[in-house]
């Protein structure tokens, strides 16, 4: 893991993650010593001391001269993602929405994008969730659906392993490599590849006529597992 790029996913600078991360190894530092151990200029050091001071991520001790002390790493992460769960409140509060266009065909394209797609359609499922996929594929993703099988919503998974909870549907059949399809509350899709060489890329739409191919497409697979035990 990449601490300082992470740090930086938190509104710090680099050379603000890099002295935080000096501070949390060493402790207290006046400018000096921080700038010396870390290698960064004295005048950028200062300023980017001053910077973590502003961000809430380090305070200064009062004397001659002024020594610089990190607040703990738990403490500075969660303030900051308690703040940027507020601002994100007051976002969707504020700003215009069309993402909900029900004629869209969108395209995601990375691994990451498309997880986080997924993810963010099961949260929101209000029924129902079918999803299917190689165990692997589906793996990060079973915590969230125990959660939401736990809260109620009908949880159906179609997979080529196993799933040991009782709360879901499950139906094991061999899955094509790499492919993934999630269909919620029978008005949203995704479906496509997530390749172990990369390149992933899948389709997301509201459309009915999309939803219901899919739709249809499963109910007749889980007929057949029924039917033939395959």
């Amino acid at each position: 893991m990449d601490i300082i790029e992470n740090l930086m996913r938190f509104g710090l600078t680099r050379q603000e993650s890099t002295l935080y991360v000096q501070l949390l190894a060493e402790g207290a530092m006046t400018g000096y010593e921080a700038a010396k151990a870390t290698g960064i200029s004295r005048s950028n050091a200062y300023t980017s001391l001053a910077g973590l001071v502003d961000k809430g991520a380090a305070c200064t001790v009062d004397g001659t001269p002024t020594k610089y002390v990190p607040v703990p790493a738990e403490e500075f992460l969660e303030k900051k993602i308690g703040s940027l769960l507020q601002l994100k409140n007051q976002l969707i509060a504020s700003l215009p929405d069309k993402s909900q266009s029900e004629e869209a065909y969108i395209t995601i394209k990375g691994e990451e994008n498309i997880c986080h797609k997924i993810e963010s359609l099961i949260k929101s499922a209000l029924q129902r969730i079918y999803i299917t996929g190689e165990a692997p594929l589906l793996s990060p993703f079973m915590e969230i659906l125990k959660k939401r099988a736990q809260e109620g919503i009908k949880v159906v998974v179609i997979t080529d392993a196993l799933v040991e909870d009782a709360r879901i549907i499950s139906y094991r059949s061999p899955r094509p490599a790499g492919q993934i399809g999630v269909i919620t509350d029978s008005e949203a899709i995704l479906t496509g590849e997530i390749p172990s060489g990369g390149n992933a890329s899948c389709l997301f739409s509201r459309k009915k006529n999309l939803v219901d191919l899919f739709k249809t497409s499963l109910s007749n697979e889980i007929k057949l597992i029924q039917l033939t035990g395959k």
